[in-house]
């Protein structure tokens, strides 16, 4: 018989070293899976490298794992991480081709082992962070829709219209390019970007789509182009900014299950009636998201924001076309 059954973490605050973090099966501490898979690591030496977790306390890679049974780790972690080295190795195109479904679930598996790991902490008496995240029932109800959907690792799972988050892929210059590899992750935003070579993948969880909608003429743009560095950490920025501003929480509900079943139905509902999709677009506070972002350039907010009705991009030109970037020079930008 098909288990069709969801494991919510959440309910009891069952976040330990004890609790397989997918599907809940009592463990010893010595089961874990890596949040980042070991061919990643391999592939670009990331075992020893340093990782700043939201408590400020500095992990590496290699060191950076996630209480997981054998079942989960060998039926469905493993799996999925072969699945996206085959796609990965063959560049924007091999990441195209596998299913959103596929892709939404690495880059969740990813996420969600940040997130667990700093609950665990917090449940520790010992470690008493500044902001606790587990503290906050408007975060950790968000959090836990995000688990539902996440689950479709696990179990078999049908999203009916949509999927739960934007995704974005972009191809990144070789020839301008020195950084082989990079991460970026806002857990209580829910936004999430790293690159491989030269493909970028970014990413708003739990929003169904709609960063992706309205970004979608920018993203079009970008499609056949191979981007600045500098265009990337623009692009980055404006949907982590979109991110920050983004103001609902995507709903998600099991249709009923028949005996006969293999595979759950999930259908989706969003608060757009009493609450706006989006708080407004404020510049100042996007000018230093992307300050953020440029800090390898040295380009600063005041730069930025140097002409409040047209603010610098290094994306667009004065026409909103894409922009031709082979050798980029600060001078020409900043006057």
């Amino acid at each position: 018989m098909t288990d069709l059954h969801l494991y919510d973490p959440f309910e009891q605050m069952q976040f330990s070293d004890q609790h397989c973090f997918l599907c809940g099966t009592s463990i010893t501490p010595a089961h874990r899976t890596p949040v980042f898979g070991e061919w990643l690591q391999q592939q670009y030496n990331l075992q020893d490298k340093e990782l700043l977790q939201l408590d400020k306390s500095i992990t590496t890679y290699k060191a950076l794992t996630i209480p997981c049974c054998d079942r989960c780790h060998l039926e469905h972690i493993i799996p999925l991480e072969q699945q996206v080295a085959q796609a990965a190795a063959q560049g924007k195109k091999g990441l195209e081709a596998l299913p959103p479904q596929r892709l939404f679930q690495w880059i969740g598996k990813m996420y969600y082992g940040m997130l667990i790991t700093e609950l665990i902490r917090e449940m520790d008496p010992v470690i008493t962070p500044q902001y606790p995240i587990s503290e906050e029932p408007k975060m950790l109800g968000k959090f836990r829709e995000f688990f539902k959907v996440l689950q479709s690792l696990r179990v078999s799972m049908i999203f009916s219209d949509f999927l739960p988050c934007s995704l974005f892929l972009l191809e990144v210059s070789p020839e301008e390019d020195e950084v082989p590899f990079e991460y970026q992750d806002e857990l209580r935003t829910m936004v999430f970007s790293i690159k491989l070579g030269e493909v970028a993948i970014v990413c708003k969880l739990l929003d169904n789509g709609i960063i992706r909608r309205a970004l979608g003429k920018l993203y079009k743009l970008t499609e056949g182009h191979a981007l600045h560095p500098v265009q990337l950490a623009e692009f980055k920025a404006r949907v982590f900014y979109a991110a920050y501003i983004f103001n609902v929480v995507p709903e998600y509900f099991i249709r009923t299950v028949k005996p006969q079943d293999t595979t759950l139905l999930l259908d989706t509902l969003i608060d757009d009636v009493t609450s706006e999709v989006f708080n407004p677009w404020e510049m100042p506070a996007y000018a230093h998201m992307l300050e953020e972002m440029l800090k390898p350039w040295s380009i600063r907010a005041q730069d930025i924001l140097k002409d409040p009705q047209q603010p610098l991009s290094f994306l667009l030109d004065e026409q909103a076309n894409l922009r031709a970037i082979r050798h980029f020079d600060k001078k020409s930008f900043i006057l």
